[in-house]
This record gives structure tokens, sequence and C-alpha cells, in this order.
């Protein structure tokens, strides 16, 4: 038997070729998102069920997204180069249509990739009938147009250098080896671990050295400026509540800011424990070094990011102490230990180990109790914001960000920046 038992995929030294079989991936991938959306009625979310949907997001979270960029940043631009006459006028006709393909799929798969997710983790069933069906007629039309114009045109025009050019440009985007064994349109950039040869901590080592080669693309969603709310709070407790639905680590988890007397800035990771239109609240110790700072520089800095959906906030403006009836509020509703440890430690003090730490703790529980008291050196800093802007990360670094800023008249303007 001299043919293979199974479907061999090409390598990049046939760059074309290996954009038509993605293409084969992405029909495979859409046959079982239909077969999905036919099982979800009948067998709800079990376990063929979530496996069929993690393989659909895994494919189309990475590796599509990389076959769109194949595309756009070196297949098309390429082909523009060298196409004359009749070539050029196709591709200047059809180069927009593939274009507005990416964007539209793009969108579409943001709602399915919500849907995918929560069937995956078995909390929904629920799969948009009409969505998935665009989805797939959009991608299935798509591909016929660049099989039926791109793909031969290719083949007619570039020539053995240029093949080259293109296969090593989608090497580069996913972290291949032009010296590795053959790999697919699947393969995606390795993280950073798994393709570590040479590991060091001395300055300048290879960990170092390779940080500027650690790339993600973005590409869950998008901000646009006719979408926000006119008040950034109101944004922000939008965003704030996906991310607890999206079940991010510690979506309360903010980092401050501050500045010593000399300008010298700090930051630390802290809980935001309310917000409202008054501002953005924090406790801790006004004894500490946040503290210190605050109370001569009152101005911070905040910063809110959001891996999962690939979004910070960042919250600029004035900061000042909340009252001492909010303050005891809180501290009186934290667990018994929590607030016996706000009394033990002098927190940013040093202190000789853990065993002294340990001892400070013993000796605050026994002289308390089961009812401390708020220490006055203790309490909360709300910080009224003046700038607030909404980064969302888009794919090949063309972020967006939308950024508010207060009048003297206590509204808000709203502009765009540019990545």
């Amino acid at each position: 038997m001299n043919q293979p038992l199974h479907d061999t995929a090409p390598d990049f030294d046939q760059p074309v070729a290996v954009l038509k079989h993605c293409h084969g991936r992405i029909r495979k991938q859409l046959a079982t998102l239909e077969k999905l959306l036919a099982h979800l009625p009948e067998h709800g979310a079990d376990e063929q069920a979530r496996q069929a949907a993690a393989a659909v997001l895994k494919y189309f979270d990475k590796a599509a997204h990389l076959h769109h960029d194949d595309e756009e940043q070196d297949l098309i631009p390429m082909l523009t180069a060298v196409a004359r006459g009749e070539d050029a006028a196709t591709l200047q006709a059809l180069a927009p249509t593939i274009l507005q393909d990416h964007k539209d799929m793009d969108a579409m798969w943001q709602d399915l990739h919500e849907q995918l997710a929560l069937i995956v983790d078995g909390s929904a069933t629920h799969l948009s009938t009409s969505i998935v069906q665009r989805f797939v007629q959009r991608y299935l039309s798509h591909m016929e147009r660049e099989e039926g114009i791109i793909a031969p045109m290719a083949l007619r025009l570039f020539d053995a250098q240029q093949m080259d050019q293109l296969g090593q440009a989608m090497r580069r985007r996913r972290g291949i080896d032009p010296t590795a064994a053959p790999a697919s349109c699947d393969a995606v950039p390795a993280p950073a671990a798994a393709t570590a040869t040479a590991v060091t901590t001395a300055p300048g080592g290879a960990i170092g050295d390779r940080v500027a080669d650690l790339r993600k693309d973005y590409g869950h969603a998008q901000l646009d400026e006719n979408d926000v709310a006119d008040d950034p709070i109101q944004q922000f407790t939008r965003w704030f509540e996906e991310a607890l639905k999206a079940e991010v680590n510690e979506p309360n988890a903010m980092g401050v800011s501050t500045v010593d007397d000399d300008g010298r800035p700090t930051s630390r990771i802290v809980l935001v424990k309310q917000f409202d239109a008054r501002g953005f609240t924090w406790y801790t110790n006004y004894d500490s070094q946040k503290g210190k700072q605050i109370a001569s520089k009152p101005f911070a800095c905040l910063l809110f990011f959001w891996r999962e959906l690939e979004r910070q906030v960042r919250i600029e403006g004035r900061v000042e102490r909340t009252s001492a009836e909010e303050s005891d509020k809180y501290f009186n509703s934290r667990p018994l230990k929590s607030r016996l440890a706000a009394i033990a430690s002098r927190q940013s003090a040093p202190i000789a180990n853990r065993a002294s730490l340990e001892h400070n703790y013993e000796e605050v529980a026994r002289q308390y109790g089961e009812a401390p008291s708020r220490p006055a050196n203790w309490g909360g800093f709300r910080l009224e914001p003046e700038r607030i802007e909404f980064w969302q990360g888009r794919r090949s670094r063309f972020h967006d960000r939308i950024v508010y800023t207060r009048q003297e008249d206590g509204s808000w303007a709203r502009q765009r920046l540019q990545p």
C-alpha cells in the first residue's frame, strides 16, 4: 500500500496548498458547528456537546485568526505588488470584499464564542440558529472566492522566491522554526515555556532576550464610540458585569499607582470594594506606603486588566478618605480574622520574621477578642475620576481606545484615541 492512511498536511514550502488545507480544516469545524446546532435541542450540553463546542472554540479562537492574518498581511499585499492588467483589476475589486468578510465573520464569531463557552462549561444549551447559518454560509462563500480566484492567481504570479517568502512569513506567524519538521496550518505559537531552549536568570540571559518575541493577538470583541454609554461609570458597570459573567479571575482586582515627594511612582494590586458616581473605593492602612503617598500627593491612577476579555480600564483622579462611618461599616463587615490582622499589621513597616508577625496577631486576638473596633489608621480611600480610558484588544495591535474626560461642569467628554 503506497497511499498514506491519513490526510497528510502540506508543509509551508507550499504556502498556497497550506492555505487551501486550512480551508479544509475550517469546513470540518463548520460541519461540527452545524451538528452541534442539531444535537443541543435533544441532548443538551452533554459530554459530546461540550467536546464539540470546545473543539470549535479552540480552532476559531486561534488557528482561524492566523489564517486571516496570512491573507491580510502577506498574501494579498504580495499579490497587489505583482498583479498587472486584468489580474490587478480583479484583485482591486475582490480584496475589499475579502477583508470585509474577515471583519463580518469576526463579529459573528464573538457572539458564537460567548454561546459556545457557556456550552463548554455546561451552564447553557443555547446556540443561535441564525448566527450559525450566517457564519457558515459567509465562510463557505468566502473560501470559494479565494479558491476560485486568489489561490490560482498566486500560483500563476508567484515565483519560487515569493512562494518561499510567503511560506516563511506563515511559519513566523505560528512561531515555527524554519528548520523544524513539517507543520500544518493548525499550528499556533507555543507558550514561551514550551519553546524555551535555555533558561537563565542572569541579566541579558535567554529569557530576557526572548521577551520581545512573546506575542498574543487579540480578537474577542470591539469597542465603538457609537456603542458605549454616555457616562463612563455606566460603561464601567457594563464591562464589570460582563467580567463577572465571564468568570474573570478576580475582576475586582486593580492596580493602584501613587507617587512620592520626589515624583517616583509605585504600584500595587488592591481590591475595589465599591464604585458608583462618586468614584472607586478601596480600604487600607493609612500609615502604609500608599497611604502616606496619597496624604502627600492626593492623586492616583487605577488599572483594571481583564485578561480573559482582552480589556483594561485606566482611571485617573484625585483621592480622598472615605467618611469614618463608611470605614466603620466596611471594617465591621469583614471576617473576624481579617479585622484582627488589620490591627496587628503595621503595613509596609519592616519586621524581623514571620514568627514575629504571627506573635503580633496572637496578642491582638487575645486583647480584642470577638469584637475589635476599627483602628484610626485604617479606612477607605475613594478616587474621584477625572479621566477614564477603556481599552479593547484588537487584532494586529490595532486596539480600540475610548477615553472620557470630566469637564468643569461635571459632564463627560468622550473621544477615540489612536492605538
